[in-house]
């Protein structure tokens, strides 16, 4: 298994700077490719795929570098975001072209496995022009996979499926991740990213703000209180034991169920609350963080 290395990697375009030294190391597995509309995702997937020179820094897949190289690209399968295709053609067809293209060993056969991957086979003799928009992005998917890729790239992917067309495509890219490809996929979507990919690298203006598990990177935002939500058998009581905690900043009644606390210590919060709660017989009903998702570690990333 190989990984995929961006080192200081930067792309200008005259004065422009699209993206501005970024480094990141993309492993087997699900890796969701997360920032704002103009952050630089769709420039960063595209130097990932030789299809665009770094202005500065490099791109290697293994020890070989991704730019012009026939061997390289054969290993790495893109999905654009950008939806020109060969409309005239039949999908059939379309996927036929890619697999001739990539010199594929049995280019019959691997077309006809692609097209089953994304479940088109009904569709496949149609021309491309009559299909949906959820049908042409399942088509450029079996385009990226028919010569079988150690590396995908997807800029966008679910843009126009339906809710069960997303469901499938989202089992057939954890199938692959599971089984040691390299998916990277950006999504403007934060559940989309949430529910395929604990692993994120987030651009933020070009830059990279942070990279790992959503969860672990929160974890790290030591400068910004962590917020709980609690139930308990006596919440108004819980709350003004625990504003008397040094490690709690602040705490409020939601409602007559919930208490809302926010703690600058985690560590001693963890500790403290379930020692409160025994001391002063409250049952604890609840303890559950509420800005652990990736929406609220996004949020925090993008308003920095």
């Amino acid at each position: 298994m190989t990984d995929l290395v961006l080192a200081g990697v930067s792309r200008w375009y005259g004065n422009v700077v699209a993206v501005n030294d970024v480094s990141m190391v993309l492993s087997p597995g699900i890796t969701g490719l997360l920032g704002p509309n103009g952050a630089g995702k769709s420039t960063l997937l595209s130097m990932m795929a030789g299809l665009l020179p770094p202005s500065a820094g490099s791109v290697t897949l293994g020890d070989r570098p991704v730019r012009e190289r026939v061997s390289v690209y054969r290993d790495i399968g893109l999905v654009p975001v950008q939806e020109q295709l060969y409309d005239f053609l039949t999908g059939r067809q379309l996927v036929r072209l890619s697999a001739d293209l990539q010199q594929v060993s049995d280019p019959a056969a691997a077309t006809e496995r692609a097209i089953e991957l994304v479940d088109l086979a009904d569709a496949a003799g149609r021309k491309v022009h009559t299909y949906s928009k959820g049908m042409r992005q399942r088509i450029k998917v079996a385009s990226a996979l028919v010569h079988d890729p150690q590396v995908l790239l997807l800029d966008e992917p679910f843009n126009g499926m339906d809710p069960i067309q997303r469901r499938q495509m989202m089992n057939l890219l954890t199938d692959l991740g599971q089984r040691g490809r390299t998916i990277v996929f950006s999504s403007h979507i934060l559940e989309e990213v949430e529910q395929l990919a604990r692993r994120v690298e987030v651009v933020v203006a070009g830059r990279h703000a942070a990279s790992g598990d959503f969860a672990e990177i929160r974890r790290l935002m030591t400068d910004r209180p962590n917020q709980y939500r609690l139930r308990s058998s006596d919440n108004r009581r819980l709350a003004a034991l625990l504003l008397a905690d040094p490690s709690v900043r602040g705490a409020r009644l939601r409602d007559r169920h919930t208490l809302e606390v926010e703690t600058d210590d985690l560590g001693r919060f963890a500790h403290s609350v379930p020692r409160i709660a025994r001391a002063h017989d409250i049952r604890l009903l609840e303890l559950t963080p509420t800005d652990e998702s990736l929406e609220s570690v996004f949020s925090y990333l993008v308003n920095a």
